[in-house]
C-alpha cells in the first residue's frame, strides 16, 4: 500500500509520492536479492550434501571396510 501527502502545489505532492514510491521499491529490491541468494545457497549446499552421503555409500558399498580396517589402513599411511 503506498500512502502519500504533501503540502502546497498538486505537483509537488505527485512528484513526492512518486519519489518515496521509488524509493520503498528499491529498498524491497534489495532485501529480496539477498534473501534469494541465501536461499541459493542454501539449494546448493544440500545437494552437495546429498551428493557426498551417496558417493559415501557407494565406496562402503564397493569396498566394504569396517571401521577398524579403515583406522588400520590409515595408521598403515601415516607409517609410510
Amino acid at each position: 500500500m503506498i500512502i502519500g501527502f504533501g503540502f502546497g502545489n498538486p505537483l509537488v505532492s505527485i512528484a513526492m509520492l512518486l519519489l518515496t514510491s521509488g524509493a520503498s521499491y528499491l529498498v524491497f529490491r534489495v532485501f529480496h536479492r539477498s534473501r534469494v541468494a541465501q536461499q541459493s545457497t542454501k539449494k546448493e549446499l544440500y545437494q552437495y550434501y546429498q551428493e557426498q552421503r551417496r558417493y559415501a555409500r557407494e565406496l562402503s558399498a564397493k569396498f566394504d571396510l569396517s571401521d577398524e580396517e579403515i583406522e588400520q589402513k590409515i595408521e598403515d599411511e601415516l607409517r609410510k
